[in-house]
C-alpha cells in the first residue's frame, strides 16, 4: 500500500477489509478531556487571577478579525490531536507507546481525528456537536486541495506551512513544529466554521498521551457496556454492565472501532459517554475544590493541553456548566458513504448541517416548553449530562454504549 501524503491517512476500505488493518490506523483521541481540564479551573476559579495559567501554551490561531458570538453566547472547538509526538515534535518514548497501542510515532499523522464543537449560551444551556472524522468538507487556504476529509486539515496545512518554511531556509525544527501547528488550527478551525456556519470564539486542544495522562491522573474512570466486546487492535477487552478501567484501558474504550455495530458511530458515543464519566469523577474526586488534585490536574495540562488566547475565569466559570449540569450531545448528520480517490468519505449537505446547528444552538422562544424542566432522550429525569442517541443511563447515572 502507498504511503498517504502527509497528514492524510492512508485509504481506508469499510466491513471486510477494515479489519486486515494493521494495528497503526487512525486512532480517536478523546478530546473532550480538554473539557475536564476547563473544569477543574472553575473549582479554584480565583487562582486563574494568580498566574494558575503560567506554563500552558496558548496559540493565537484565532485572530481579532475572527467572526464572534453575541448575545453572551459561547462557541468552543474541541481538538483532538492524533500525534504520537510532544508539544516540540520529540517521539514519545517507546514506553509511552507501549501503554497507548499506539505505533510508532511516525503514525497517525497529525489528524485532527476529536473534534467537538460545544455551545455554552447565555442561560447555561450546552450543546455539544461531534463532528464526524471522515465528512467530506470544501476547504480553502491548503496547497493542492479544495476537498478533503474535515480530520485532514490540520495535518495538510501543518506540512504545507513546514515545506514553505523549509524552502525559505527555516532549519530550526522546533520553529517548523510551532508554525506548522499554528498553520493546521487555522486550517480546521475554518473548516469547522465554514460547514456549521457558526462562529468559533475559543478552542482548546488535546493531543493522544494527554488523554491517558489526564485520566492516570483522575485514578481511572467507570463505563457502562451494553455487550461484551474484543478487539486485538485497540486492546478492548472487557465484559457487559458497569465497571471502572485504568488510563490503558479507557484509551482502548474510546480507540475501538473494530467490532462495533456502528463503526465510528458506537465510537462517537463512546467519547460523548465517557466525557460524562470524567466530568462526574471530576466531582467525585474534589479536583474541583482540593489544592492538591487541582495541581496534579493541571501538571497534566501543562504538558498535552493548548489553549486559544483570550481563555479566562469567565471562561471557565461558563463551562461549570458542563460538569453536573445538562448536556446536549448531538452528531453532524451524514447523507452518504462513498469512496473518493480511493479514501472511504462520509457525504454531507452543508446546508442541513448549518440549519441544524442553527436551530440547535439558537432555538425559537416556546414558552410553553421552556416553563418546563429540561428532558434530554437519552436521560428522561434531565437531571445530568447525558451521550447522544444511542446510549442509556444505568443506576449510577452512567451512559451505557456498544
Amino acid at each position: 500500500m502507498e504511503s498517504a501524503p502527509p497528514g492524510r491517512s492512508a485509504p481506508r476500505h469499510r466491513a471486510q477489509r477494515e479489519s486486515s488493518r494493521p494495528a497503526h490506523w487512525v486512532l480517536r483521541v478523546l478530546l473532550a478531556l480538554a473539557a475536564a481540564v476547563a473544569v477543574v479551573l472553575t473549582g479554584v476559579g480565583f487562582l486563574v487571577t494568580h498566574g494558575v495559567l503560567s506554563g500552558l501554551t496558548i496559540s493565537s490561531a484565532l485572530s481579532a478579525n475572527d467572526p464572534k458570538s453575541t448575545g453572551g453566547a459561547m462557541n468552543i472547538l474541541l481538538i483532538g490531536l492524533d500525534s504520537r509526538r510532544d508539544q516540540d515534535g520529540n517521539a514519545l518514548p517507546p514506553d509511552v507507546l507501549d501503554k497507548l497501542h499506539a505505533g510508532d510515532s511516525e503514525s497517525g499523522g497529525y489528524n485532527a481525528n476529536t473534534l467537538i464543537l460545544v455551545r455554552v449560551s447565555a442561560d447555561g444551556r450546552v450543546v455539544a456537536f461531534s463532528i464526524p472524522r471522515d465528512d467530506y468538507v470544501a476547504v480553502s487556504g491548503i496547497p493542492g486541495y479544495s476537498n478533503i476529509k474535515i480530520k485532514e486539515a490540520y495535518g495538510l496545512a501543518k506540512a504545507a506551512t513546514e515545506q514553505r518554511l523549509v524552502a525559505e531556509g527555516v532549519t530550526d525544527q522546533r520553529q517548523l513544529e510551532t508554525q506548522g501547528r499554528e498553520a493546521g488550527r487555522i486550517a480546521v478551525i475554518r473548516a469547522v466554521r465554514d460547514l456549521t456556519g457558526v462562529p468559533i470564539d475559543y478552542f482548546a486542544e488535546i493531543n493522544l498521551v494527554g488523554f491517558y495522562d489526564l485520566t492516570q491522573s483522575l485514578g481511572g474512570v467507570e463505563v457502562c457496556l451494553n455487550h461484551a466486546v474484543y478487539d486485538e487492535y485497540s486492546g478492548a477487552d472487557f465484559p457487559a454492565g458497569h465497571q471502572e478501567l485504568n488510563a490503558e484501558q479507557a484509551l482502548a474504550f474510546v480507540r475501538q472501532r473494530h467490532g462495533l455495530e456502528n463503526g465510528d458511530l458506537d465510537r462517537t458515543h463512546r467519547q460523548q459517554a465517557f466525557l460524562v464519566s470524567v466530568m462526574r469523577r471530576l466531582e467525585d474526586s474534589g479536583s474541583l475544590t482540593d489544592l492538591g488534585e487541582f495541581t496534579r490536574v493541571m501538571d497534566v495540562a501543562r504538558r498535552n493541553l493548548v489553549l486559544s488566547q483570550g481563555w479566562g475565569e469567565s471562561q471557565f466559570q461558563k463551562l461549570a456548566s458542563l460538569a453536573g449540569g445538562d448536556v446536549e450531545f448531538r452528531t453532524l448528520p451524514v447523507v452518504d458513504y462513498q469512496t473518493i480517490n480511493g479514501q472511504d468519505v462520509n457525504i454531507v449537505d452543508p446546508a442541513a448541517i448549518k440549519a441544524e446547528v442553527a436551530a440547535a444552538f439558537d432555538p425559537p422562544p416556546n414558552p410553553a416548553v421552556d416553563d418546563l424542566a429540561p428532558v434530554n432522550d437519552s436521560d428522561p429525569s434531565g437531571s445530568g449530562p447525558s451521550p447522544d442517541e444511542g446510549a442509556s443511563i444505568d443506576s449510577r447515572g452512567i451512559p451505557c454504549v456498544n
